[in-house]
């Protein structure tokens, strides 16, 4: 059997062109680079490599063709760029990943960026890549245990689900995923980390992350200086990972924080390639954008494994309405609410279960199961109908019976939501239980 290295080897050989295009500046706004010479061999999305007039290097992005030239969106600084500096071809950008990929960190085109030398796979892939046929992929599998009793019971997430966290800054969204990322089961977890700060992404790999999951894990990271091509390709890099380990029959988890970054990233090539941003602030193609990411994870074909996917959605101000969270409510399988009031109060993570849902019920639940979640779900609601009245002290015990279970199961609820668990599903279960018991709620 040949040596992996070697089969990388012979691919990167066969890959080689024997010529290769060349082109000339022609003009440049300040922002975007015209290139003629090009104008027969590129592709929209080929790389390209300018070479300055101190000698050094400037990578790009082909935004738009025409007859006379391309236009490119350069990665970094015009700085030293001149009429009729060479640009020369460097075709699409693809990867090839491989098993050694494991407890690495990557960029979006597949370079390491820990230090170490990184063997590609014997076979590069596009990044742009169809979802599975709708008919070809198989139901959602069972529930995953979270380390949180409410998301192991009322907010479950099921095996190739696809979920979205949805808040504000500053509320614990960070916390609550790399706690999921320490609890959930799967054979690799891949993580795209979208516009993050550096030393957060240094922070993330080195520290939130056990060495356990260091080796089962894939890090994509582009970092919040990086060109809106790298921040745009993050997501897309750590999809096709997935999809790759997805195919080879393995349980993946793959974490995008944050999807906005990734929408705004979009926004910025799209409006560089002349589309106008007409919806609230976002191109027109945002949207298939987004949720065309969104429908690659998910339960893979008959055979294959699953892509249970968590997105994170940055939403201004806490509104749920905003453009990306709009877009991606409809195509998840639930999503979960991070409340600003609940994490200035310390209560974290701060989830607001009666905001929050899963697709995956009720089928991922029993029957016995679903009359817990939804005497719960009643209870809570109770209470937030008539919180006003309660805070102000404007209610006394004894008048409404059900009112006063309510306000008893908000109690216990509280230490419920925010308890963590090494312990099964069932357990979760039966601390719910308790909670109902306890509140009077539910005869024993």
């Amino acid at each position: 059997m040949q040596a992996p290295a070697f089969e990388s080897l012979k691919s990167k050989v066969a890959e080689i062109s024997h010529s290769q295009a060349v082109g000339r500046v022609v003009s440049t706004d300040g922002h975007t680079i015209e290139v003629s010479g090009l104008e027969k061999d590129g592709r929209m999305g080929d790389r390209v490599r300018l070479i300055r007039s101190d000698g050094s290097a400037l990578m790009g992005d082909i935004l738009r063709l025409n007859n006379t030239g391309v236009t490119v969106l350069p990665d970094t600084s015009l700085r030293q760029v001149a009429l009729s500096n060479r640009v020369t071809l460097c075709g699409q950008v693809r990867i090839a990943p491989h098993a050694s990929w494991l407890g690495r960190v990557i960029d979006p085109y597949g370079k390491p960026l820990d230090g170490s030398s990184l063997v590609p796979g014997p076979t590069a892939f596009d990044l742009e890549n169809e979802p599975p046929s709708a008919m070809s992929r198989k139901p959602m599998g069972p529930r995953l245990r979270t380390g949180f009793h409410l998301l192991n019971t009322m907010l479950p997430i099921a095996r190739g689900q696809r979920l979205g966290i949805f808040a504000g800054s500053g509320v614990g969204k960070s916390t609550l995923l790399a706690d999921l990322v320490r609890s959930m089961e799967a054979d690799v977890i891949v993580l795209a980390l979208v516009g993050e700060r550096g030393r957060e992404i240094t922070e993330f790999t080195q520290n939130v992350l056990g060495a356990q999951d260091h080796e089962r894990a894939i890090v994509i990271a582009a970092t919040a200086d990086s060109a809106p091509t790298a921040r745009l390709r993050c997501p897309l890099t750590a999809m096709r990972i997935a999809e790759y380990f997805r195919d080879a029959g393995l349980q993946v988890l793959l974490f995008v924080d944050s999807i906005t970054r990734f929408a705004e990233a979009h926004r910025e090539v799209a409006v560089s390639a002349g589309e106008f941003p007409s919806l609230r602030g976002f191109p027109p193609s945002t949207p298939s954008r987004v949720t065309k990411l969104a429908e690659r994870a998910g339960p893979g074909p008959h055979g294959a494994g699953d892509i249970t996917a968590i997105f994170t959605v940055l939403v201004a101000a806490s509104d749920l309405n905003e453009p990306v969270a709009d877009m991606l409510r409809g195509v998840l399988d639930g999503h979960v609410v991070l409340d600003r009031k609940l994490a200035d109060q310390g209560k974290f993570p701060a989830i607001s279960t009666l905001d929050s849902v899963s697709r995956s019920l009720p089928s991922a639940a029993d029957a016995a199961e679903n009359d817990l979640i939804a005497r719960s779900r009643h209870l809570l609601a109770r209470y937030h109908e008539a919180s006003a009245l309660i805070e102000a002290g404007l209610y006394t015990g004894g008048g409404d019976p059900e009112l006063d279970q309510a306000i008893a199961f908000q109690n216990f609820f509280s230490e419920f939501i925010k308890t963590r668990t090494d312990g099964t599903i069932q357990d979760s279960f039966g601390a719910l239980r308790l909670c109902l018991l306890r509140s009077g709620a539910l005869k024993d």
